[in-house]
């Protein structure tokens, strides 16, 4: 049941609309005051009268027509109180009636949103500086989904640049075709690094880069064969890690394919005056001087990155007709989309509102931060393996008996490591830690996955709910805490949604756990009466059933035994 929505119906308020009582419906800190509350202060100027007086008015001329348990007005507020045993059934009952589909809701129905996420650079390695801006992106992904959207994940990746032509000559140099099939992109990153360091000695070497990346761009075979060649052994170790990570794209329209798309665009930009000169290379210069130029064709006459993340815009409003597109890209690169928005904005389209920068941290291990070009790179692969391997380790300790070890493992190992990264807002950086990620106590992945067992064990041992259901077995604070959580599941994923913040999903499922984990230890479970015994497995089951529908949209499994 909508309550919100109930009691905007309830309240009247001259000079106030349904619409404008329902925004300020909140959730009082204190639950013990209520489960809504409206805050008065917003009505005292219009009415005249003191927010403790309204509220007072509110609460008498609302009492009797309602079947809350109890209306209070209390210091300015007026607070809603529902009848706990009646509210227990109704959610307990829309969980297990909806199961995978509680939460779900065709809020973004006929609406497309586009999410440019992950975006790897071919022939360089999946490390663990994508991991935080693959997870926000996945998790979105699966969340705008979840409520109604028509999602498309796009992988913009890093196939163009100075830096293949740089690899040509490297692999001419130095490569070993069997070494490379081998050992893959590694095999490319040694070569890679060695160019820069041979290159500090002999600079002609990026003169040599720069010419045969001209040929890949003329279409010359060679360059092209070993182009095609690097990304094919990029993207098949990639797809590996895609797969772990339960991670899925719907387009992998990478920098090359908008090669033939940003000339309409340069045009368009020159026909409206916006494109000029400056010292020999082609500008947007913005107004006030707010930002420094753009720089979208350089004096050789080169493109950069900005030119074709123009054509990218344009083709992907043509192309989906977004209702919104959101770029998850790291802080740093927020000078370079306020540029690319306000760009659009200028040449009159007024959807550059739409369009998102969903800016997040930094990624760093204990031991420090990470380079490509320097060779200090921690590939995402052994910190996956490396989480596995100690996950594994820890349920042989705990749980040696337990059947498909090496497979909990994984699901356990891979899935600390993506709620590390959707634990904190997304605009913080993050220093990863084996230890804390793997732990099964505090607020962490396992603890989730923990709790979801626990869940599982409970329904085996004790079967299925037979017979009466005895309410007043949940009847009492912790597992009206448990029902109060489940119940603001839905406007949770709304609220991550609104803001762009996975971590609101995580947060809440470390919440739902902890509340149940109390209710657990409060409320005799296995040897209650059958009918209370009844009422408290069917709350296991919408706790087990809700843990599992939040952790899905964060990309997490969940393992019947640990």
């Amino acid at each position: 049941m909508d309550y919100k929505k109930k009691i905007s119906e309830l309240v009247s308020i001259e000079g106030f609309s349904q619409s404008d009582i329902f925004e300020l419906i909140a959730l009082p800190k204190d639950t013990s005051l209520g489960d809504y509350c409206i805050p008065c202060f917003k009505f005292a100027k219009a009415l005249r009268k003191a927010p403790v007086i309204i509220a007072q008015d509110l609460a008498n001329a609302v009492k009797d027509k309602c079947d809350f348990a109890e209306v209070e007005a209390v210091a300015g507020y007026l607070n809603f109180k529902l009848d706990r045993m009646q509210v227990a059934k109704q959610t307990l009952e829309d969980i297990m009636t909806q199961k995978e589909k509680y939460g779900s809701s065709d809020l973004g129905k006929d609406k497309t949103i586009c999410i440019d996420f992950s975006s790897v650079n071919i022939a360089k390695p999946f490390h663990m500086g994508h991991m935080l801006n693959t997870s926000i992106g996945s998790a979105l992904y699966k969340l705008y989904k979840v409520l109604g959207y028509n999602v498309v994940g796009i992988n913009h990746l890093g196939d163009w640049g100075t830096q293949f032509g740089k690899l040509i000559v490297a692999y001419k140099m130095w490569g070993d075709k069997k070494d490379i099939e081998e050992r893959g992109v590694r095999g490319l990153l040694d070569i890679y690094v060695k160019f820069h360091k041979e290159a500090e000695e002999k600079p002609e070497l990026e003169d040599e880069a720069r010419a045969w990346f001209k040929k890949i761009e003329d279409g010359n075979k060679e360059a092209l064969d070993l182009f095609y060649w690097f990304k094919e052994i990029t993207m098949k170790e990639v797809d590996k890690i895609y797969k772990r990570l339960d991670v899925t794209f719907d387009s992998y329209n990478g920098e090359s394919f908008y090669n033939d798309k940003m000339q309409p665009v340069l045009d368009e930009l020159k026909a409206k005056g916006l494109l000029v000169e400056s010292e020999g290379a082609q500008v947007v210069k913005f107004d006030n001087d707010e930002m420094p130029p753009s720089l979208l064709v350089r004096s050789d006459g080169a493109t950069l990155y900005a030119t074709r993340d123009m054509a990218a815009a344009f083709y992907r409003k043509n192309t989906y007709d977004f209702y919104k597109c959101l770029y998850v890209v790291a802080y740093q690169q927020d000078l370079h989309f306020k540029q690319l928005f306000k760009t659009i904005e200028m040449m009159g389209y007024d959807w550059a509102k739409d369009m998102v920068h969903v800016a997040h941290g930094m990624v760093s291990l204990e031991d420090g931060s990470m380079s490509t070009r320097g060779g200090h790179v921690v590939f995402l692969e052994d910190v996956l393996n490396t989480t596995v391997s100690k996950a594994l380790k820890v349920i042989e300790e705990k749980n040696p008996n337990l059947e498909n070890k090496a497979e909990v493992a994984e699901q356990v190992g891979v899935g600390a490591v993506i709620f590390a990264m959707l634990y904190n807002s997304r605009i913080k950086d993050i220093t990863f830690s084996y230890d804390k990620v793997l732990s099964f106590e505090g607020e962490t992945g396992p603890y989730i996955q923990y709790t979801y067992a626990r869940c599982n064990s409970l329904l085996e041992k004790c079967g299925d709910v037979v017979g009466d259901i005895d309410y007043s077995g949940i009847d009492n604070d912790s597992a009206a805490e448990v029902i109060r959580t489940l119940g603001k599941y839905q406007d949770t994923l709304i609220d991550a949604a609104n803001k762009y913040e996975p971590c609101l999903i995580s947060r809440y499922a470390i919440n739902l756990a902890q509340e149940f984990n109390k209710f657990y230890f409060d409320c005799n479970i296995a040897n209650a009466e059958q009918p209370i015994k009844n009422a408290r497995l069917l709350l296991t089951k919408a706790v087990k059933q809700v843990i599992a529908n939040a952790l899905k949209i964060l990309g997490m499994a969940t393992p019947n035994k640990m």
